[in-house]
């Protein structure tokens, strides 16, 4: 796989297909790798890639702190997340290009489109993650990892990580960062090293930053309903994509279509025809 180093991070990309350019934010919460894509819950279920593929140059990539990308001990943000993308656009000399987030993806894009609309032709949120159910399993996701590390010591969290090989979200006590503790073996031994209570401080501001709210976390409110970026809305309807979720971006995003469909109507068919229509129609 091809890699691009954006500020300073490694960040793992693939293009597939030909065409307008279509910058693809993972799904998969905090282990959002490419092949979410095509691996996980709904997206295995309406292949979506393999659709866009065919009209589009899908540009995928593993966010930073998640699968092979690499990652940086920080109080990580929204417009983090969305820089990166950013990068990797200016890394392949893409002026502009539509954007598509799925689940947990969703959040940077609308950041992304707050940040630099006149880079971003139009926008998807497949999905997107929210409401009270899910701030509150984050919040239980990150406190479990504090509650480790206070108790045991940053070495412990390397040791687990190592010996366990899960990502944050297969196991919450091995934090945000255990994916590059796992690949990179310069990281692990500087992270073990770290004063733990300035980790503490970083971690404790990063979950009250990324994780504010009880609808649809990403971009404010103020400044989605001055976006005129066009925008497709797929909504989801379980306690990590909370219905009120999607319909907060709706009402936030003057320039949005809400796809008015029920989960279970959600076929591949269905789904192929509302993302490659809403694409065509913004040229």
């Amino acid at each position: 796989m091809p890699r691009a180093t954006i500020d300073g991070i490694e960040t793992e990309y693939e293009v597939r297909g030909d065409g307008p350019p279509l910058l693809m934010f993972s799904p998969g919460g905090f282990d959002a790798t490419m092949e979410k894509w095509w691996t996980l819950g709904i997206y295995a279920k309406t292949h979506p890639l393999d659709h866009l593929s065919k009209h589009y140059s899908c540009i995928l990539f593993d966010r930073r702190e998640c699968g092979k990308s690499g990652g940086r001990v920080e109080r990580v943000t929204w417009a983090d997340f969305a820089r990166q993308g950013k990068g990797l656009l200016d890394h392949l000399g893409i002026a502009r290009a539509h954007l598509i987030g799925g689940c947990m993806g969703v959040s940077p894009v609308t950041v992304f489109a707050t940040m630099y609309p006149e880079m971003v032709r139009s926008m998807i949120l497949y999905w997107p993650v929210g409401g009270a159910a899910y701030r509150i399993n984050g919040h239980q996701r990150f406190a479990d990892h504090l509650g480790f590390a206070n108790a045991n010591g940053l070495e412990a969290v390397v040791t687990l990580v190592k010996e366990g090989g899960k990502s944050f979200s297969g196991d919450p006590r091995g934090g945000p960062w255990a994916s590059s503790i796992r690949n990179d073996p310069a990281f692990a031994d500087a992270y073990a090293k770290m004063n733990l209570a300035d980790y503490k401080l970083i971690v404790a501001g990063m979950v009250r930053t990324l994780l504010d709210r009880d609808t649809a976390p990403g971009a404010e409110p103020e400044d989605m309903m001055r976006c005129r970026i066009p925008a497709l809305i797929i909504p989801g309807a379980d306690a990590s994509h909370a219905t009120s979720a999607a319909r907060y971006l709706a009402e936030c995003l003057p320039a949005s279509r809400y796809w008015n469909r029920a989960v279970e109507d959600q076929t591949e068919e269905a789904t192929a025809g509302v993302l490659l229509d809403f694409l065509k129609a913004q040229g």
